[in-house]
């Protein structure tokens, strides 16, 4: 009997299977509809605010840097800085979710957001800034694990193994849209009114995420009362998750340090991560379980997979931005404008693919859209013509679109569902790992100055990358499979 997942204690009355082998449903669940727009419209908007902050600040960071009078180099860190907290605190978060409840790591995420979004609103100096934004990183992890447990709590409510396609989909283009909608909005917002819009626009949204998942989402049963301290730490395994942040943010150092590469920085993360690795083996309950890992190949080729996609979406939304503004001679409010078609293809595609249950042919076809815009963005100058930098950005919103939402549904058939929310949370991890690579590469590429040789190098680059991504598809032959999983 697969382990029931502890965020849906409350749900132990639904536990019996009927003849058909459908979860048997709560009756006053079933009296609503379960999954209407009041239920998922906080969740989308909780899980879009990660993402649309990794990228709003793109087209912001060539005003930040006059304006704090440092140099566009500098202000980097406010890039790395949150894919950093973000990669260690969604894994917590599902953890903390799956322990505490998901309605109340979320409520206390969307705070920490407000908070994070007035301190850079009114920042004037970096370093403010830079405690802003991981501010911002660590309450919008939140979203995403904390929505993938409330969904799944859902689910096993209304007797269902899998939700309404809609829903996954809806929450995949919430997260796959705004990662291509933020350099669009960023642009936007600094061209309307100044670069701290780029902060401020989350108060609002957070402040109205808040309301309605407190007025709209059931509250969670009380799981904590009872519990020693030294047994809750115990469960979030926080020994874990300390060296889980000590040996990311080590690598870090060394990613950034490139092309001078920082060999203290790398042999550290090196030591603690072989640390971590025997303490999680031996950790009764595990922040990564690496025996999962290492058991469900078809799950970890997917954080794989995806970690790589999003490394080629960033690549082209940093690298690509910087490179209209500065080689191209676009102003921020027309680079956000030429990438506002990438974001709505991006929704497009997301759509389309949450209604395909065939998920190996669309990976399949997110990895050729990969490989063609790459090959394609080997061909832009800074004397191309603006249509053509549309064109190009668009083959990236389709893949990113299709791939996001697609990965998304095979890690809910992948995942046992005692750990979707920490689940939920490493493929988030997986993916600003590949974001802070992503960075690192743009950061070499333009070392010196933003040029055409530079933007070819990173297209060298997306070329090798998505040539990996079609064949770790094409050649997983259990992804077909996905289709039919069920880990209930």
């Amino acid at each position: 009997m697969t382990a029931r997942n502890p965020a849906l204690d409350e749900c132990d009355n639904a536990s019996l299977t009927n003849a058909t082998g459908r979860i048997a449903p709560k009756p006053d669940v079933v009296r609503e509809r379960p999954f209407g727009l009041r239920f998922v419209t906080p969740m989308f908007m909780g899980s879009a605010l990660n993402p649309v902050n990794s990228s709003v600040i793109a087209t912001a960071l060539v005003s930040i840097a006059v304006a704090m009078g440092v140099t566009v180099g500098q202000t980097s860190v406010l890039i790395s800085s949150l894919y950093l907290t973000s990669a260690i605190a969604q894994p917590a978060a599902g953890r903390l979710a799956e322990e505490f409840g998901p309605r109340r790591v979320f409520l206390a995420g969307i705070l920490i957001v407000v908070t994070g979004g007035i301190l850079g609103g009114l920042g004037q100096n970096l370093p403010t800034l830079l405690a802003a934004r991981v501010l911002i990183g660590l309450g919008t992890s939140a979203g995403y694990p904390s929505a993938m447990l409330l969904i799944r709590r859902r689910a096993t409510d209304v007797g269902l193994v899998t939700p309404p396609s809609g829903v996954l989909g809806g929450l995949a283009i919430a997260g796959a849209a705004t990662i291509a909608i933020g350099p669009a909005l960023g642009g936007l917002l600094v061209g309307w009114f100044n670069w701290r819009a780029a902060f401020l626009i989350n108060v609002p949204i957070a402040c109205a995420t808040f309301v309605m998942a407190l007025l709209w989402i059931a509250r969670d049963p009380d799981r904590v009362r009872g519990r020693s301290a030294r047994e809750v730490m115990a469960r979030i395994d926080v020994i874990g998750v300390a060296g889980f942040a000590t040996g990311m943010t080590a690598l870090l150092v060394f990613l950034l340090a490139l092309p001078a590469p920082d060999w203290i920085a790398l042999t550290s993360s090196i030591a603690v991560a072989a640390a971590l690795i025997w303490w999680e083996l031996q950790a009764s309950n595990p922040f990564l379980d690496l025996r999962l890992l290492a058991s469900n190949l078809p799950l970890t080729r997917t954080y794989i997979r995806n970690g790589l996609t999003l490394l080629g979406t960033y690549v082209i939304l940093y690298g690509l931005t910087q490179w209209i503004e500065a080689a191209r001679g676009l102003s921020a409010y027309q680079a956000g404008l030429v990438l506002i078609p990438m974001g709505v293809l991006s929704a497009a595609a997301s759509r389309v693919a949450a209604q395909r249950p065939a998920i190996d042919k669309t990976l399949t076809v997110s990895a050729v859209l990969l490989l063609a815009g790459a090959v394609a963005t080997l061909f832009l100058t800074s004397h191309s013509p603006v249509i053509a930098i549309v064109a190009v950005t668009g083959l990236f919103g389709l893949m990113s679109g299709s791939s996001n939402v697609t990965n998304q549904t095979a890690l809910y058939k992948q995942v046992p569902a005692d750990k979707v929310g920490t689940g939920s949370g490493l493929m988030r991890t997986f993916g600003y790992i590949g974001s802070i690579a992503a960075s690192t590469i743009t950061g070499a590429a333009f070392h010196t100055r933003v040029d055409d040789s530079g933007l070819q190098h990173i297209s060298l680059i997306l070329i090798g990358l998505a040539a990996v991504v079609l064949l770790l598809t094409v050649f997983d032959r259990q992804l077909a499979n996905s289709d039919t999983l069920d880990t209930r």
